[in-house]
């Protein structure tokens, strides 16, 4: 069962996020899509959660518009990405700080951030500026900040017919993050997407152990 809380980011701003609660001292920042926190990733919450992992999945859109959870359709994709080009990429750090703290506050030790898609940029940029080992999901645009360096473990799932990130664009990433783990799967871009066609039941599968297996060996 997900409840709502308030995270406080150091520039003040109050941002609601679902929490998913367990007696645990494993912990996960859960970050979006550009579909906000819709059903997917409060599915994702309380799946997490039933491995014995406590879940926060801050609203990060809440800075333009509170609630939103958009639909699989072009226009819902138009208004995502219309969403993030006005939130930028600053204040979903403050953002993953606030959770990552709320997390410490509820008895978690280990704690990682899990991100899909623009949250799997996310992830790899909480590596990067925060220094949180980190887990992202077909991040198409990790590419662009590659000049950056991770200052935590990383680990990084990519669908081999992704056509959104070409294979050149993962060696890419492997060459300028060695020390990232880069994890190629038979299957295309949202692959961990429960109930959508680009679901792809064993890659997704597989990641996920990778995934807790990242989250018990590098928080």
């Amino acid at each position: 069962m997900l409840e709502t809380i308030q995270l406080v980011s150091t520039d003040g701003h109050a941002t609601p996020a679902r929490l998913a609660t367990c007696n645990s001292e494993l912990g996960i920042v859960l970050v979006q899509e550009i579909f906000g926190v819709n059903t997917h990733m409060q599915w994702l919450a309380e799946h997490y959660c039933s491995m014995g992992i406590q879940v926060i999945a801050p609203d990060f859109f809440a800075r333009i518009q509170t609630g939103v959870q958009l639909d699989y359709s072009p226009e819902g994709f138009a208004k995502g990405r219309e969403f993030v080009g006005q939130l930028g990429w600053d204040a979903p750090m403050r953002d993953v700080r606030a959770a990552w703290r709320a997390l410490q506050e509820r008895g978690a030790r280990k704690i990682i951030v899990v991100g899909f898609c623009w949250g799997g940029v996310i992830a790899a940029l909480s590596a990067t500026r925060l220094g949180i080992a980190s887990v992202g999901y077909y991040g198409a645009r990790i590419p662009q900040f590659l000049h950056e360096s991770p200052q935590a473990p990383l680990l990084l799932h990519f669908g081999q017919n992704d056509a959104s990130i070409p294979r050149i664009a993962c060696d890419q990433i492997a060459q300028a993050w060695p020390s990232a783990l880069c994890y190629h799967y038979d299957a295309g871009h949202g692959f961990n997407r429960f109930g959508h066609p680009d679901y792809h039941a064993p890659s997704a599968t597989l990641a996920q152990a990778r995934t807790r297996e990242f989250l018990e060996l590098h928080a």
